[in-house]
């Protein structure tokens, strides 16, 4: 078939063997590499909208990839002789049962098709190929015109064709084809003929769908993340206390306790915990002092943390004890449509005999420092909210002195060490707390030491030091 734009041009030589062979063996290794990557970076069970565009986009490079290696083979081992009464069958799915000729002679009204155009447009190979205008009776009526276009422009005006129509396949199977094509000029300039190539795009097609589909279902889950962080986010600033940096307690009579809080978010994940910490003068003169964490992370955890520090807050202005109110919250987080499980620590300070009333809900205990040496206190009985329905918590007290500094945090402070061992480290830094002047001070030595490393999840930490 000529591959000429004029018939007295002479015919372009092919390419030598061997450099297409080397093409072809670069072509192997690369798509060897890709689909080793693919395995390794792609889960094929996940359902994630980013690694299901990911295992598109690299189904979608393999696929050209092999269609770039079969193209090669065929540019190697030349044209296919024109179609036979019963032509060879290509293996299916390969390239060669993808890609079909055609030339049109307007001089003879003949043409000649080969054996993979047959296939490619569902004929019967014994048929008489389609001439020019009888092949848009294969095409959707929504493409015709797009044919007939291209067709007419390449034969009045010699313009190249590069187009893609769908074409209906006995049985109702619509294929989309691409055709490029050119006109042969005859020795007086007008077009004798016309060739095409004639290639099946629809898997092709069909792939870069699936990526695209995936790409704006990654966008759209994107996009839905970054809303949900803005009002996690901003549903967390409205309910923590609105104080920052040093606050004492209480506001009126003498100021008996230096307070100082930080909220420390993880370094792995954009996503708000359920995290809280609060000081709250009451109506009876002591202070509120609490710290707690939700499982779990985004606006729904937000939302149920904000409901259960307006609870704390409430129940203790209303005079609940520690213990009772911690039951009372376990009894809240039960009922919610959200089901939760939740730790927390709630501490009544009277200022008038320097006691510390304080329950605990699965979480670590305070840290008392006194005298440059640190301990935990003893914890009451309590299990984390939400865990058993009816739980009943104890309480207890804890005498404070003049100097006394209590540290409160939720677990997560110390990056990789949970529980007791996050205590023990905190405690180490007894010395150094004893030397810090300020509430403040103390929560910035804890940062200096803790706050650099990565950390997974969102942390609070709350300085309280007994001012007489």
């Amino acid at each position: 078939m000529p591959s000429h734009l004029s018939a007295d041009r002479p015919a372009a030589q092919p390419p030598g063997r061997g450099s297409v062979d080397a093409l072809i063996s670069q072509t192997r290794r690369l798509k060897g590499d890709v689909d080793a990557v693919r395995r390794d970076a792609t889960g094929e069970g996940s359902d994630h909208p980013r690694e299901r565009w990911q295992r598109a986009l690299y189904d979608l490079a393999l696929h050209q990839l092999s269609d770039l290696d079969e193209h090669l083979a065929q540019l190697r081992d030349g044209p296919l002789p024109t179609a036979a009464p019963h032509p060879p069958t290509p293996a299916q799915g390969s390239l060669l049962s993808r890609v079909g000729s055609a030339e049109w002679n307007l001089l003879t009204d003949e043409a000649s098709w080969s054996g993979e155009l047959y296939r490619i447009l569902g004929r019967d190979p014994a048929a008489p190929p389609l001439t020019l205008d009888e092949l848009p009776s294969l095409v959707v009526d929504e493409d015709r015109p797009k044919l007939t276009a291209m067709v007419t422009n390449c034969l009045v005006d010699a313009r190249p064709i590069d187009g893609e129509f769908r074409i209906a396949r006995r049985g109702g199977d619509v294929r989309t084809v691409h055709m490029m094509g050119e006109p042969v000029l005859d020795t007086d300039g007008s077009t004798a003929s016309m060739w095409a190539v004639l290639r099946d795009v629809s898997e092709l097609r069909r792939s870069q769908r699936v990526v695209s589909e995936t790409r704006d279902s990654l966008h759209h889950r994107q996009d839905a993340a970054r809303s949900e962080q803005r009002m996690a986010v901003e549903l967390q600033e409205a309910v923590l206390p609105p104080w920052r940096g040093s606050l004492r307690l209480p506001h009126r009579g003498p100021r008996t306790l230096d307070l100082a809080s930080l909220r420390l978010p993880a370094s792995t994940s954009t996503m708000i915990g359920g995290d809280w910490y609060d000081a709250l003068e009451l109506t009876d003169g002591e202070t509120l002092l609490s710290v707690g964490d939700l499982t779990g992370q985004g606006v729904g955890v937000t939302s149920n943390m904000a409901m259960l520090l307006g609870a704390v807050r409430g129940m203790a202005m209303a005079g609940a004890q520690p213990g009772q109110l911690m039951a009372w919250l376990n009894q809240l987080l039960d009922a919610t449509v959200q089901p939760a499980l939740g730790s927390a620590v709630c501490c009544r300070y009277r200022p008038a005999t320097r006691t510390l009333v304080w329950a605990q809900a699965g979480h670590p205990a305070p840290l008392l420092f006194r005298d440059g040496t640190g301990r935990a206190l003893n914890a009451p009985d309590g299990v984390l909210l939400g865990a058993t329905s009816g739980a009943v918590y104890g309480q207890t007290e804890e005498t404070l002195r003049t100097g006394d500094l209590l540290l409160l945090h939720t677990d997560g402070l110390v990056p990789g060490h949970p529980g007791s061992a996050a205590a023990s480290l905190l405690l180490g830094l007894a010395p150094r707390l004893a030397g810090d002047r300020t509430a403040e001070d103390c929560v910035r030595t804890v940062v200096e030491e803790f706050g650099a490393s990565e950390r997974e999840d969102n942390a609070c930490v709350l300085v309280a030091r007994v001012m007489s």
